[in-house]
């Protein structure tokens, strides 16, 4: 079985778009993973603050990386995020997710992402579906 590294690991090098957000892996173990970024300038938006695709895309990869962490390859089937407050060029974002319920089929997590002054600007909901494959 291998390690929840060695699983993110693999991830990672497949994943171009998680590489493209320069996403460090702060913190992981099984069901928990804490991520962060810097928002470029080519992540605005037309207001001059980031896409929300952004902080979307940063808890979905935090999501991935806890859900599949435990062995299986897991995938998201449902997901919803509230955006609570701009952010803008130069920001530091932390994704910090957390295994809320997991059972034989599905699994259910918690993001919530921060910036550099420790303001919660998303809040991240999502349910993976985990498959009988082993990493």
């Amino acid at each position: 079985m291998k390690t929840p590294k060695e699983i993110v690991d693999i991830m990672m090098n497949g994943d171009a778009f998680s590489r493209w957000l320069d996403i460090s892996i702060d913190q992981l173990k099984e069901g928990h993973c804490t991520l962060s970024c810097t928002v470029r300038a080519e992540m605005l938006n037309g207001h001059h603050i980031a896409h929300g695709g952004i902080s979307y895309s940063l808890s979905d990869s935090a999501l991935a990386f806890a859900a599949n962490s435990h062995g299986n390859k897991c995938v998201s089937i449902e997901t919803s995020i509230s955006h609570l407050s701009p952010v803008r060029e130069g920001d530091r974002l932390t994704a910090v997710c957390n295994e809320i319920h997991r059972g034989k089929t599905f699994a259910i997590y918690n993001v919530d992402i921060f910036n550099q002054n420790e303001e919660k600007i998303s809040a991240f909901k999502g349910t993976v579906n985990i498959s009988r494959e082993i990493w």
